[in-house]
């Protein structure tokens, strides 16, 4: 299942039915999980985990040394999740100091010529479009979508179920199940299409929307809109989920609707 015509290091942990094609190169300290395929020219450094039945297309780079000027050469890894699919050209940098690692969860989508920099984490069943750029330390939770061409900024949070336009400047953090458009990037409304997908209720999708109500459409600023939320809507997963998210935010969260 490896081609001859593939350099692999002896050194690398290659799992059971892993097919690996021509003039792919996976270097020592590699571990690849069972039913992987990686296609040809593509290129594994150390410090890459890859999970099971995961499929990288030509062009790949996975684990190479990061594009920061404060990298000092200490040992990182890049941590992919089963069933996750790379394309063409995506390249994923490995950790730095500051968390070690950079994590693709499970059952995630990459098209092609998508850049992931260093100590970015990734959650599960997360889809990224085409050219995506996402900087170092950016964290997206699961479920989330950023269309094609859009720019993320250093050290921002997309929350779980996201929703984010093609061609978006990220600048600002994008709470949980929200859709994000326009430029600067504002609050669209509630992914009540995805959701649906993904089995939640029309009441659920209701609290939801009433939750953003409050934050993004009443002229209150998010203090105020935290405080009004938590007294005058129910205690449901959902709205704790999105109040624990912008109280954590460090970068702020994004503007609310725009005319």
């Amino acid at each position: 299942m490896i081609s001859p015509l593939a350099h692999v290091s002896s050194d690398a942990k290659i799992g059971k039915n892993v097919k690996i094609d021509p003039f792919t190169m996976i270097h020592e300290d590699v571990v690849i999980g069972d039913d992987t395929w990686i296609g040809p020219n593509v290129t594994i450094f150390p410090g890459a985990r890859i999970g099971k039945k995961c499929k990288i297309f030509p062009g790949a780079v996975i684990a190479g040394i990061p594009q920061d000027l404060k990298f000092q050469g200490e040992d990182s890894t890049v941590v992919i999740g089963d069933n996750t699919t790379i394309r063409e050209c995506v390249t994923i940098s490995r950790g730095t100091v500051d968390k070690q690692t950079t994590v693709v969860g499970s059952n995630c989508l990459l098209m092609a010529y998508v850049h992931v920099a260093h100590d970015c984490v990734i959650g599960s069943n997360v889809i990224i479009a085409n050219s995506v750029q996402i900087a170092g330390h950016v964290s997206i939770d699961d479920w989330a979508i950023v269309g094609g061409s859009s720019a993320i900024h250093q050290f921002v949070k997309i929350g779980m179920h996201a929703m984010i336009s093609g061609g978006s400047l990220v600048r600002k953090d994008v709470p949980p199940f929200t859709k994000a458009a326009r430029e600067p990037l504002s609050y669209a409304g509630v992914n009540s299409l995805g959701l649906r997908r993904r089995g939640f209720t029309s009441e659920t999708i209701s609290h939801i929307q009433e939750v953003y109500r409050y934050l993004f459409l009443n002229s209150m600023n998010n203090s105020r809109a935290l405080e009004e939320i938590e007294v005058n809507l129910p205690a449901t997963k959902e709205r704790d989920e999105i109040l624990n998210f912008i109280r954590s935010s460090e970068r702020g969260v994004m503007k609310g609707y725009i005319n």
